[in-house]
């Protein structure tokens, strides 16, 4: 089980990759045009006065996006029910590292742009690591990282998602619909029902969850926070061993992995490379995104660890040296994902998104290749003192 736990992880990283180069081939070639058509494609779902209209770009980080952070939900209530975050003491270490993880790269964001009032905008961007590029990695290196750390590293990729989904829904929030948000508080509490009732049937949770979406979306918070909503509201009681929770996470987990998030990425990470130099990396923005998610991932995210674990208030994962914990600190910086979804909640302005891109795409490969680099100097080191 684990070893298809471990293909699963791999091929979804493969899959981003291939959505990751896609888009950067395509972006700079002679189908450009063709390509930024496409994203800009208007779409329109409509039921007599009532209708949607959005450009495809926006259908898929509204609309299919709403889907992840649904797994996302999922992820985080099993952990918090039976998993890696059920107790105090599993979850103190994830969680501690998680904050310094999530603090020092918004800090250091901030003081390189500090000057810049709009750049300034950008400071949740390097604070969240990418799952599934992350964990991808780590089953490529295989027994250079062992189980507990893998364990460690996903409860606090889960946290850190949570915390940006409440920068999301409390610094990225558009002028406010008090109808909307009237009418998807209703269905929050229709989901939170259902869940009390004891349904089984995810079509009613799918149903009342798409009514929350449209309400969310209409109402100027972004419109993904349902999925979570949807997600938490899943009952995880078991019926003859398996619950429906457990079940959609299950069917969902291969969309997500497979089509998605690489098609989030083919619609997200098309950055023109032509005339990219030093100095385009050294720019305010991307500056401070390498400088958060490059340098202050890994000290926070060790830093706090390590602090936590001398301190006593939690313990190291098993049969893991504070050497690979360091490694792994350092595999966080990957930041893809939910830093381009934050950056097109932070920046309407074309430029300052290919920025964006730019700053994400070599922190996030910078931070690969290092903990990749140093993990597997960790497993030489212990082969040769266990022999």
């Amino acid at each position: 089980m684990a070893h298809d736990t471990d293909n699963a992880d791999l091929y979804g990283g493969i899959a981003l990759g291939i959505g990751t180069i896609a888009a950067l081939v395509v972006a700079n070639s002679v189908l450009e045009p063709q390509y930024n058509a496409v994203l800009e494609a208007t779409g329109e779902i409509r039921i007599g006065s009532f209708g949607l209209s959005k450009d495809l770009e926006h259908w898929i980080n509204d609309g299919l996006m709403a889907i992840f952070f649904l797994l996302i939900g999922l992820e985080i209530k099993r952990e918090a029910i039976e998993g890696a975050l059920a107790s105090v003491q599993k979850a103190a270490l994830p969680i501690i590292a998680a904050v310094g993880g999530f603090i020092l790269p918004a800090a250091i964001y901030a003081a390189i742009c500090w000057r810049d009032p709009v750049a300034l905008r950008g400071w949740a961007v390097p604070c969240a690591t990418d799952i599934a590029f992350a964990i991808s990695i780590c089953a490529v290196l295989g027994r250079a990282v062992p189980a507990s750390l893998k364990a460690f590293l996903l409860a606090l990729a889960i946290i850190d998602d949570l915390m940006a989904i409440v920068v999301i829904a409390i610094f990225y929030t558009d002028e406010l619909s008090a109808i909307s948000l009237a009418l998807a508080g209703i269905g929050i509490v229709a989901l939170a029902a259902l869940n009390l009732l004891g349904v089984r049937k995810a079509r009613f949770y799918i149903l009342v969850g798409v009514f929350t979406w449209v309400c969310v979306l209409k109402s100027g918070v972004h419109a993904t926070l349902a999925g979570v909503a949807v997600g938490l509201a899943m009952p995880l009681t078991r019926v003859d061993g398996e619950s429906l929770l457990e079940r959609v996470e299950h069917a969902l987990k291969p969309w997500v992995a497979y089509a998605i998030v690489p098609i989030f990425a083919f619609t997200n990470a098309g950055v023109p490379l032509a005339g990219v130099t030093l100095s385009t990396l050294t720019a305010t923005v991307p500056l401070g995104i390498i400088g958060g998610l490059f340098l202050g991932k890994q000290i926070g995210v060790f830093g706090a660890a390590f602090a936590a674990i001398k301190l006593g208030i939690a313990e190291c994962p098993t049969e893991v040296s504070i050497a690979q914990l360091y490694g792994v600190a350092i595999l966080t910086g990957i930041g893809f994902t939910m830093s381009l979804f934050i950056g097109t909640l932070a920046f309407d302005d074309e430029s300052v998104l290919a920025q964006i891109r730019l700053g994400v795409l070599a922190a996030s490969v910078l931070s690969g290749i290092v903990a990749a680099i140093v993990l597997l100097l960790m497993r030489r080191s212990n082969s040769a003192r266990h022999s």
